[in-house]
């Protein structure tokens, strides 16, 4: 009889590591209405990290991508991540997709950054759009940094149900300062500190 159970493939050590010029962050639907709905302790949580994130990243040259969710009925990123987003440069793709891989434009730009095998990803909600995008990612070859802190779900048992589900489709579970810190991979230099001084 054949064994057609998928599971998640291993990865070498130093497939794990975070370098800036292998990296692409992606920021998934940190929208208005929809953070709205997120319990307000996650909500500032997710929005403080992914600024964190964004602007991190950002001083290291990793470029970043973004997506809105049907932007006319659930709004515009939120203020303080669109203003990273912006200062970042960052791309945006708006979508109707839960999976931002079936989207054509968000192939397209995946398609620009095809040396980054390493993806970043954060955003809401945690079990749906990030959970389905993070499954597509890592299928089409990508080594995905899913980023637990800086993510939720309306309902916080299914923020922790999908952390298991990344891990099923064989991403990694991880978390704001592990990504700044992996990225700059050395704890002297200015870009060192300006990192510290973000996380504090």
């Amino acid at each position: 009889m054949t064994d057609t159970t998928t599971h998640p493939r291993r990865l070498a050590p130093d497939d794990l590591v975070l370098r800036p010029n292998e990296t692409l962050l992606v920021v998934v639907d940190l929208q208005e209405r929809l953070l709205a709905a997120m319990p307000e302790a996650d909500r500032e949580r997710v929005v403080r990290n992914a600024t964190r994130l964004v602007t991190g990243v950002s001083m290291l040259d990793v470029p970043v991508l973004y997506t809105e969710q049907y932007p006319r009925g659930l709004g515009p990123t939120v203020g303080e991540v669109a203003t990273a987003l912006r200062n970042a440069n960052a791309a945006k793709v708006e979508k109707v997709e839960f999976d931002a891989c079936r989207n054509a434009d968000f192939g397209a730009l995946l398609e620009r950054h095809r040396d980054r095998r390493s993806i970043v990803l954060a955003g809401v909600e945690a079990h749906v759009c990030v959970h389905q995008t993070a499954r597509s990612l890592v299928g089409a070859g990508h080594v995905v940094h899913v980023v637990a802190d800086a993510a939720c779900s309306r309902d916080p048992r299914n923020a922790r149900i999908a952390e298991g589900l990344w891990a099923a489709a064989g991403a990694l579970v991880s978390c704001t300062e592990t990504v700044l810190f992996d990225l700059v991979g050395v704890g002297s230099g200015e870009t060192f500190k300006a990192i510290s001084r973000l996380v504090r």
